[in-house]
């Protein structure tokens, strides 16, 4: 005999509390197997395929594409059964490995098969639009809603992805050029001897209303998760920073030969990294939390590095795990690989949780400094502003040096200035002579 289990919506991050349904991957009749993808939900840190637990029949889904689920909501009902789960599921049983991300499954996903039942096919598939061309490829619910709160024709709209997939780019793209379409389409006013009164009711159109209260735009998604973890950092910890100007010359002569024809080239900010895990070794009490209901600091002991990645859905913070245990070169790949998938959107909240001490380099934006935020619940963050061409007092003589703004900003439940400065100044020293590391690492 046939049991349903019902699959909701699990937690896929720290600090998620609902996600967005982008795609559905089944339907109902369809045969699943123990930690297949059932649907590709984006939270406010990634896109994420969401395997189900259990194999068997799909007897019902819950929530349309485009809607938001909470955490702990339904997703889907499976019928587990003598006949569908010897089909459907490995010799482990039924029960399921209750994996809930992609790439933590017991083995790589069967194919998927399709239960032979036209009522229930027809009555689960949507109805085709009446002329839609079959070249174009589906749009998703996140770039329609953009598009819909930018104002967007997209039957106008170029797509850049595979197939003519029109991606967010496209839409962000289309809204900067819309105005002066716009502008170019609105008929000139009528002369006045021809232009009519509307009857005055002391009252402005609802729509006119609208305009003159301003845009509103929901805190929800990623700036939601982004504005209630700064708050609570402001409220929770006593931030305070510290800055300094290096000579960051000879870093970057350094990196020149590091990155010689027939070496693996090495980032800029992956050196940056590298210095931060070293000043990390000297200084352990700045890789730490506070425990508030405990009323203890808690020294870690793996440096997990964040560092600042600027996406299209926005600013995310990647994770380098084990960072302290890499070279240069390591944490250039790794750092390359993550803003990749950051990029593409397809970091996995495991990727995005985790931190330890973050790495923020501000200076890609063309300033020179600032007092970042500490990421919460990290004790520390350092900040890198531009790398400059400025005059510099070199071995006694004034000369144009590359000189970078180092700021550093500090939990002072954790440490004092001493040991802040400290840890700045190595950061420092190391910039401006890279053998330091060579000599105290």
């Amino acid at each position: 005999m046939a049991v349903v289990r019902e699959f909701t919506l699990p937690d896929l991050g720290e600090g998620l509390t609902e996600a967005l349904v982008v795609r559905w991957l089944v339907g109902v009749g369809d045969v699943v197997v123990v930690d297949q993808p059932v649907v590709e939900v984006e939270t406010a840190k990634a896109m994420v395929e969401v395997p189900c637990p259990y194999g068997g029949v799909v007897t019902a889904r819950f929530g349309e594409e485009g809607t938001e689920l909470p955490v702990g909501s339904p997703l889907l009902t499976v019928a587990v059964g003598e006949t569908e789960a010897a089909a459907a599921v490995p010799s482990g049983g039924d029960e399921g490995s209750g994996n809930v991300l992609v790439g933590y499954g017991t083995q790589a996903p069967m194919a998927r098969r399709r239960r032979v039942n036209p009522q229930a096919r027809e009555a689960d598939r949507p109805a085709a639009p009446a002329a839609a061309p079959t070249s174009v490829a589906v749009i998703s619910p996140l770039v329609r809603r953009l598009a819909r709160e930018r104002g967007v024709d997209l039957s106008g709209v170029r797509g850049s992805g595979p197939d003519g997939l029109i991606l967010r780019a496209d839409v962000e793209d289309a809204a900067r050029t819309a105005p002066a379409a716009h502008a170019a389409q609105v008929p000139q006013a009528a002369h006045p001897a021809h232009r009519t009164e509307a009857p005055r009711s002391g009252r402005r159109p609802a729509a006119a209303r609208r305009a003159a209260a301003g845009l509103r735009v929901p805190l929800r998604g990623a700036r939601g998760v982004a504005a209630e973890k700064l708050s609570r950092s402001r409220r929770e910890i006593p931030d305070a920073t510290c800055w300094v100007d290096a000579d960051a010359t000879e870093l970057l002569a350094a990196r020149r030969a590091m990155n010689a024809p027939g070496g693996a080239k090495v980032s800029l900010l992956a050196l940056l990294a590298r210095i931060c895990t070293a000043a990390l070794a000297k200084h352990p009490e700045l890789n730490a939390t506070v425990d508030t209901d405990a009323q203890e600091i808690v020294t870690l002991p793996d440096v997990h590095l964040g560092f600042a990645a600027q996406t299209d859905r926005g600013l995310v913070v990647p994770v380098v795990r084990d960072a302290g245990a890499r070279n240069a070169v390591e944490l250039s790949v790794e750092m390359a690989r993550l803003t990749e998938a950051a990029r593409a959107g397809k970091l996995s909240p495991a990727e995005l949780t985790g931190g330890t001490f973050t790495l923020n380099n501000y200076g890609v934006f063309g300033v020179d400094g600032s007092t970042p935020i500490i990421n919460h619940p990290e004790a520390a963050m350092l900040g890198v502003g531009r790398i400059t061409p400025k005059p510099w007092v070199h071995q006694g003589e004034l000369a144009v040096r590359q000189v970078v703004q180092l700021s550093f900003t500090f939990d002072h439940r954790v440490c004092d200035g001493g040991a802040a400065g400290g840890f700045l100044r190595y950061v420092a020293d190391c910039v401006e002579q890279p053998a330091v590391l060579l000599r105290t690492v």
